[in-house]
Order: structure tokens, then C-alpha cells, then sequence
């Protein structure tokens, strides 16, 4: 077995160990703690898990599941590739557990306030439902229903103000590349292509900075008009490298190696390292973007030059991170995203 995929194995045990529960302590259930019980305990900024047992009115990143969800699935198409079928079942039954937990911890429903949150869960709920295919030949009508429910949603937050895009929230003051890249991914994978470009193309057209060759954060609407938030942001450049891929049209692939290039230039170090955003949510911001350098650096449409500056940045990124202990539930699953990522690099078979 490859090293680094003895490394994100041991970095998923580690994860569910220092995060991970059952819901209430409910059977068939399974969710993430925002923080490590220990660092709870210490620093005494949130109410603790004690005994496993989370409040019902504890912090709550949505989000953060759904990357955790995504790290599940990506552990068990490894062991998948290594043939084990057994630790395969393991990691589907777990990744229902969770998909059960956030639905019940989300009070019973799966939509949510803000529109990125839903594109994120919809996206790992449609690798839910591919992945239960693959490992037990079943259907998965509960990811499916996800897929159904929050795909609605996300087509509910588009509109024609600013000439189009998706909302970030309900409150439906901000367009940013959070919420339209991940849901172009979103309905790119699920065939609806046409809605798909026309979130690609509005960002490209609102958001894309000619100048950098990266996408910038977002637009704020106010009763002047709007105001560009023109913060940089790596996840960015991952959900929309992602989403050119998975159109694949040439001038998509034209655009994926334009950004591959830009993120190499601006968001890394001379050694190939991506900068890091530290914080609760930009915890996970590098290991979004290695997700998909992963599956750039192994699209042979993409020129050899390209692959290889995709693959430099993950696998440098990933031996950053081998000696890091991560305190939060974020910083952890985003550490056990690029060790896959980079996994699935040594073994050529990322999915």
C-alpha cells in the first residue's frame, strides 16, 4: 500500500476518534464535534460533548459535515481500489450514519440558510449515491433524496438580478463564487450542463480578475447597486477548476490550465506549498482546492505541464501537513482531504 494512503487511513481513524459520534447517542447515527472534546475542555469556548452527548444548540457547521461526508467517501473508494470490501461496507455504513446526523441535527430538515452550505451537501450526497452503487450495487434513497431536496434549493436561489447567479443565502443580498462554483460542479455532475455554463459564465464574466487569473469573492447588493468583495480565496479556484473539468469542453480546459497556472503564482509558496487560511472555516479552504488539483493532475485532456504544477501543489501540501495535530473538526478533515488527494496521486486512481 502507498505511504501516503497508509497516512490518510490513519488520518480518518484519528478524525472519527478526537470528532466523531453517534447523535444524542442514537444508534444509525453519526456526526462531527466543531472542536477536539480535550480542547473544548481547556480552552472553554464552546459548550462541551460530554460523554458524547452533543447539545442540541451547539455550534453548528453544516458545512464542515458535508466536507467530512466527502472525506467518508473518499476513504472508502480507497480501500475499494485496495479490494477491501469489508472496510469499504465500513465506510459507506458510516457515511449513511452521517448523512442521517446531519439531517436530524439540521432539526429534521435538509435545507439550510445559506445556499453554499446546500451546494456543498449535494454534492457530497450525489458521491453518496455513486458510491453505494459501486460498493454494495444498491440504491441509496435517502442520499438520493438529498440530491433531489437540495438541488431544488439551489435552483430556487438563482435569479436575474446582476444579470443572473445563485444567492449565498436566503437573504439574498450577495452573489459570490461560494455559492455559484460548488453549485455548477453540483449541477454539472448531475447532467443539467445548460444551468451548469450559465453559473460558469457569470462568474467568469462578474468575477474572474483578467488581471490575477483567479476568481475574486463576491458581489454585495445594496440599493445603489453592488459592490465588489474582492477578496481571493483558494477554495474558490478549486470548486471552479472542478466544474471546467467536468464540462470539458476545450474551452474549459483552456480556463482550468489558466487557473492551475494563477494558483501555483499566487497562492502558493516557491516550494509548491498552498497558502493556508487559519480560522474555523478557512481551515478547510486548502483541502477543497487539493480535491480538485487532485483530479487535474490526472486529467490526460489537460496539457503534461499543467498536471504536473497540479500534482506538485498537492503532494507538496501534503507532506506540509504530516507532522500538524489539528484542534478543530475543519483543520482535521481538510489534513484528511489532501492526504487523499495526494493518495489517489500515487496510486494514479483518484476518483
Amino acid at each position: 500500500m502507498d505511504s501516503m494512503q497508509v497516512l490518510a487511513h490513519q488520518t480518518a481513524i484519528d478524525t472519527h476518534a478526537r470528532f466523531g459520534h453517534r447523535l444524542m447517542g442514537l444508534p444509525g447515527t453519526w456526526i462531527g464535534r466543531s472542536y477536539s472534546t480535550a480542547q473544548r475542555l481547556l480552552d472553554g469556548s464552546m459548550l462541551s460533548d460530554l460523554n458524547g452527548l452533543s447539545h442540541p444548540f451547539s455550534e453548528w457547521n453544516y458545512w464542515w459535515q458535508a466536507h467530512y461526508l466527502d472525506a467518508i467517501i473518499d476513504d472508502g473508494y480507497a480501500y475499494l481500489n485496495e479490494g477491501n470490501d469489508k472496510l469499504a461496507g465500513e465506510a459507506l455504513a458510516l457515511a449513511n450514519a452521517l448523512l442521517r446526523g446531519i439531517h436530524l441535527r439540521n432539526f429534521g430538515v435538509l435545507p439550510n440558510y445559506f445556499f453554499h452550505d446546500m451546494a456543498w451537501l449535494a454534492l457530497a450526497s450525489e458521491r453518496l449515491v455513486r458510491f453505494t452503487h459501486e460498493a454494495s450495487g444498491k440504491k441509496n434513497k435517502h442520499a438520493q433524496l438529498a440530491v433531489r431536496v437540495l438541488g431544488k434549493q439551489l435552483h430556487q436561489g438563482k435569479d436575474d438580478v446582476l444579470d443572473g447567479g445563485l444567492y449565498w443565502s436566503r437573504k439574498r443580498d450577495f452573489k459570490n463564487t461560494p455559492a455559484n462554483a460548488p453549485a455548477a460542479l453540483f449541477f454539472a455532475r448531475t447532467g443539467q450542463k445548460d444551468i451548469s455554463r450559465e453559473l460558469l459564465q457569470w462568474l467568469e464574466a462578474k468575477l474572474f480578475s483578467s488581471e490575477h487569473g483567479l476568481y475574486l469573492d463576491g458581489l454585495r447588493i445594496n440599493e445603489r447597486g453592488h459592490r465588489l468583495e474582492p477578496a481571493v480565496y483558494s477554495y474558490n479556484q478549486g470548486t471552479v477548476l472542478g466544474a471546467l473539468l467536468e464540462l470539458g469542453e476545450p474551452a474549459d480546459l483552456a480556463h482550468a490550465q489558466v487557473l492551475i497556472k494563477a494558483t501555483a503564482q499566487s497562492l502558493a509558496s516557491e516550494s509548491g506549498v498552498l497558502a493556508f487560511n487559519h480560522g474555523g472555516d478557512g481551515n478547510l479552504f486548502a483541502g477543497i482546492l487539493c480535491r480538485y488539483l487532485a483530479l487535474a493532475a490526472t486529467d490526460e485532456r489537460l496539457e503534461a505541464s499543467s498536471r504536473d504544477t497540479a500534482k506538485t501543489l498537492v503532494m507538496a501540501t501534503s507532506h506540509h501537513l504530516k507532522d500538524q495535530e489539528p484542534r478543530r473538526l475543519s483543520a482535521a478533515v481538510q489534513r484528511w482531504m489532501i492526504f487523499c488527494a495526494a493518495a489517489g496521486l500515487e496510486s494514479s486512481t483518484g476518483r
